[in-house]
């Protein structure tokens, strides 16, 4: 009987080591070798080169190649359509991850269902057929060119395609995939890479786009080896709180379109819907006017979205004074206590400050800072800011008020959204007021803007 060879793999990145070590060489994460089984033996052919014929690739002169335009997919799904970077490239593979029950297998079979011009074949590992009709019935919808298949080695599986010649391929999900000619485990780092490598290897050769559900570890990252994120072309996050019903597709890479894209859903019992107007859902319509909640104005992507941001600050009960700050980067906020304490002379040093933007979004944009200024003094002082008022301006260290980018369609949204007046930096260019029905108020300093709200 010939003796088993194993090897180390780093979980994080892929590297391979002969024993195992402590500390990975290449990423330098500690703990994150795995062993496994391989098989050094000489295979006949792969799952899917098997059944294609081979071709030579030739080098070509840069000059001399004809540069093509990719017709891209329209998806019923307009978010996600948007989210791609204006529809789905043939030929492209999708990496899709979230945390277990934020709606990925329902977000994908939905689409599954919806495209009805299209041939589908949703592939799943971890559902019978019975579990994925009970969802499709939940949804409410039929497609006579859905076809569903459950089946995790990689060998059946490309047999049925073969056999149905899909549009569009959905995998769920990459780590209950399985291949024969590799010696170790569904879930491992060199099945998920070798699975991986012969979905990517279909989308290219034959042009149909596919795309893989992914777990995520407890640290929030994608499971398997990084090398996994380099190989697809796009990767999409489901985020959001399974406490709260929106959930939100976030572009972290994608080689056909903008990463500053979202999309947002609302999670019903039929299914995910799409949210058209984000600002709605992220405002509370509050009937009598409450302190540390101030309306800012933020961008994701190409869409201007008005966020709540709302602000708590109570003399610290035990001596040390808390900071926390939910969707909003914490360091950040500590920056803006500075500069209130130095540049405008309130003391905030002795009292707790707890800062959370509505929604349950997180916000990266400089924007909101003046937002989160103004809603840290109006607990404060326990004085309500108006509920007519938007603000929408980044603030430095000295104290400025600092301009941001796109300012005329952030002031477009204020003004379909119903408020009256905008706070902005003066030092935003080509900005007139005749061109807009709100009243825009632009300030210099960080006191000019208190000034403004508070009196």
């Amino acid at each position: 009987m010939a003796k088993v060879k194993t090897t180390f793999f780093c979980q994080n990145c892929g590297a391979q080591s002969p024993k195992w070590v402590g500390k990975c060489s290449s990423c330098g994460e500690w703990n994150t070798y795995v062993e496994e089984i391989i098989d050094r033996s000489p295979k006949s052919a792969t799952p899917f080169s098997s059944s294609t014929t081979q071709r030579a690739a030739k080098a070509h002169n840069l000059n001399e190649i004809e540069q093509k335009i990719e017709r891209r997919i329209n998806l019923v799904d307009e978010e996600l359509s948007r989210v791609l970077g204006g529809g789905l490239v043939p030929g492209s593979l999708i990496l899709f991850g979230g945390e277990p029950g934020i709606g990925k297998s329902t977000l994908l079979l939905q689409l599954a269902i919806q495209e009805k011009a299209k041939k589908i074949l949703y592939i799943s590992g971890e559902e019978s057929e019975q579990q994925i009709k009970m969802r499709a019935d939940r949804i409410g919808k039929s497609n006579d060119n859905c076809y569903v298949l459950t089946e995790t080695s990689m060998q059946n599986i490309f047999i049925q395609i073969e056999a149905v010649q899909p549009d569009i391929l959905i995998i769920d999900s990459i780590q209950t995939m399985y291949s024969a000619l590799i010696e170790s485990s569904p879930g491992s780092i060199s099945q998920i890479r070798e699975c991986t490598a012969e979905f990517l290897r279909y989308a290219k050769e034959s042009g149909t786009p596919v795309f893989l559900i992914g777990h995520i570890t407890k640290e929030g990252s994608l499971a398997g080896p990084k090398v996994l994120e380099h190989m697809v072309d796009t990767v999409l996050v489901f985020e959001g709180d399974r406490n709260h019903i929106y959930r939100i597709v976030r572009s972290v890479k994608n080689r056909f379109g903008s990463t500053n894209e979202i999309g947002i859903y609302e999670m019903h019992g039929a299914g995910l819907r799409v949210v058209d107007n984000p600002s709605e859902i992220l405002i509370t319509n509050n009937e009598q006017n409450l302190s540390g909640i101030s309306i800012a104005s933020t961008l994701e992507g190409i869409r201007p979205i008005l966020v709540e941001v709302q602000a708590l600050v109570s003399t610290a009960a035990y001596g040390t004074p808390q900071r926390s700050a939910t969707g909003f980067d914490l360091r950040r906020l500590n920056m803006l206590l500075a500069v209130l304490e130095k540049r405008c002379g309130f003391k905030l040093g002795a009292k707790d400050v707890f800062l959370n933007i509505a929604g349950g979004i997180k916000v990266n944009d400089p924007a909101i800072d003046l937002g989160v200024v103004c809603a840290i003094m109006s607990s404060n002082a326990n004085i309500a800011i108006g509920s007519n008022i938007c603000l929408s301006a980044e603030v430095s260290l000295s104290g400025e008020i600092r301009p941001v980018n796109r300012m005329d369609q952030r002031i477009s949204e204020a003004e379909k959204m119903g408020f009256e007046q905008i706070i902005i930096s003066k030092y935003n260019k080509g900005i007139n007021q005749k061109d807009f029905n709100i009243e825009i108020i632009k300030v210099g300093k960080i006191e000019d803007a208190i000034k403004a709200i508070f009196g």
